[in-house]
């Protein structure tokens, strides 16, 4: 499988689970503070341990992942789950999905300002998205 080694470095182990594409992409996570551990930033060279518990923000994604194993080389998909355990929570990740699901309010150009009609149908599908959020 893949290579296990007692030290290796964080932004090195989130590039062979898959969670970033390339290494430098993991780096630059690292230094903006998006890779959190215990909720403190830390840096690109930070060793991993396993048993550790990272808090990764990846745009409006948020990952929680629990290290099981260290992984030296990037892998394909099923070998790299075998490295890690996802432990984001349920309602944050149905938050994630769910913002490519919204209806989009969008009116086509040049046909002016909405009548009382359009503002009412337009009010009754607001509420509609709102009262869904908090079934």
């Amino acid at each position: 499988m893949g290579a296990e080694t007692e030290k290796l470095r964080i932004d090195k182990y989130l590039w062979a689970i898959r969670i970033f594409k390339t290494r430098s992409l993991a780096t630059e996570a690292c230094k903006a503070g998006r890779v959190k551990l215990n909720g403190q930033n830390i840096k690109p060279s930070y060793m991993v341990k396993i048993g550790e518990i990272y808090s990764i923000q990846k745009g409006i994604e948020r990952k929680v992942i629990h290290v099981t194993g260290l992984l030296e080389r990037r892998v394909d998909a099923k070998t790299a789950v075998q490295f890690y355990e996802d432990q984001t929570p349920v309602e944050e990740t149905y938050a994630y999905k769910s913002t490519f699901h919204a209806p989009v309010l969008k009116r086509d150009r040049g046909t002016g300002r909405p009548t009382k009609k359009d503002r009412r149908e337009i009010d009754d599908l607001k509420s509609d998205l709102w009262e869904d959020d908090d079934a």
